[in-house]
């Protein structure tokens, strides 16, 4: 099956290693806060839990683990459904000092032991510094972000549970002068980006440079055909009306030569008339070179509204000339 440019994003930040601690844990913050659980054993002790459906996610997540914490992490697959037979994978920290460890990393347990955090807001002192915020929304993006296929539309988005974790997620995001928006969907809160140039940055944030290349490249490619495209039914719409000018002034021509002749014309009308019959689909500028004396467009153009108005005035004439005496009065 072949991977959606959503996947290729996840895959390129699941390989992205940061060299510090402190953005190792970070980003197992970021993951943990959307994917994790702290369980409870009938005697009271606990165990730590990150399950998940994306196995980039349980890949990383299990790195990270075993980089900042030295700790041992079990790993149970287990089947989502019989009907869909989707895997879920489970990362279980069973070691009841490991788990106060990380817990204590990611400041869901203040280091006395006798303060719990939340995981529906986001610890402020985790995102103190520019790298650690590239590293929490690298791993908040993973576990719950979704980018759209540029060939077809520009959209980021990350969807959570807790309002006030995405209005924090969303103040990160505005650190990089990145102005991304919120809107409720169904039960889940939702920050997205649709403008092509802000995902770019989004990308670059988190430090997907190959998806950034990539989607930089589709961008530009839409953005010449869209401009191609552009100049082609500007170039259409003057060479229709070119077409349909010269097709009017070529009747009001032969009206007047029904009427009364073009020799009747003075010597610069009879001359443009006669070129317009002879070259009916050449622009103003190329006939009013092929006058005794040439003219400019603005020449031509002036000269051929005279004639256009010289047949409006036979024809208001002839309308006159048939209609009964009466009417005429």
């Amino acid at each position: 099956m072949k991977m959606s440019f959503s996947g290729k994003v996840k895959e390129e930040l699941a390989s992205q290693l940061s060299p510090a601690r402190h953005c190792q844990i970070a980003e197992f913050a970021a993951l943990f806060a959307l994917c994790g659980k702290i369980r409870h054993r009938k005697n009271g002790s606990i165990y730590l839990e990150v399950h998940t459906e994306n196995l980039t996610v349980a890949r990383k997540s299990y790195i990270l683990i075993k980089m900042a914490f030295q700790a041992e992490t079990q790993i149970r697959i287990r089947n989502h459904s019989l009907q869909t037979r989707t895997p879920v994978y489970h990362l279980l920290v069973l070691a009841q000092d490991k788990a106060y460890e990380i817990l204590k990393a990611i400041k869901l347990l203040s280091e006395s032991e006798d303060r719990w955090g939340d995981l529906s807001t986001i610890p402020s002192r985790l995102v103190q510094n520019t790298c650690c915020k590239r590293a929490y929304l690298r791993g908040v993006f993973m576990a719950a972000g979704s980018i759209t296929n540029p060939e077809k539309a520009y959209h980021l988005e990350i969807a959570v549970l807790s309002e006030s974790f995405c209005l924090q997620l969303q103040q990160i995001v505005a650190s990089f002068q990145i102005e991304a928006k919120i809107v409720d969907r169904k039960k889940y809160h939702v920050l997205y980006v649709k403008e092509g140039s802000m995902i770019v940055d989004t990308l670059n944030v988190m430090e997907a440079h190959q998806a950034l290349m990539d989607f930089e490249n589709v961008r530009i490619l839409k953005e010449v055909r869209n401009s191609v495209n552009r100049q082609v039914n500007c170039e259409t719409a003057n060479i229709h009306k070119t077409v349909t000018a010269a097709a009017r002034q070529i009747e009001d021509i032969q009206y007047i030569e029904t009427a009364k002749g073009v020799r009747w014309l003075s010597d610069g009308l009879r001359e443009i008339a006669e070129l317009r019959l002879e070259y009916p689909d050449l622009p103003l500028a190329e006939l009013g070179q092929k006058l005794s004396k040439p003219l400019g467009k603005s020449g031509v153009n002036h000269r051929l509204r005279k004639l256009s108005e010289i047949a409006e005035r036979l024809r208001a004439e002839q309308e006159i000339s048939l209609k009964p005496k009466e009417e005429r009065s």
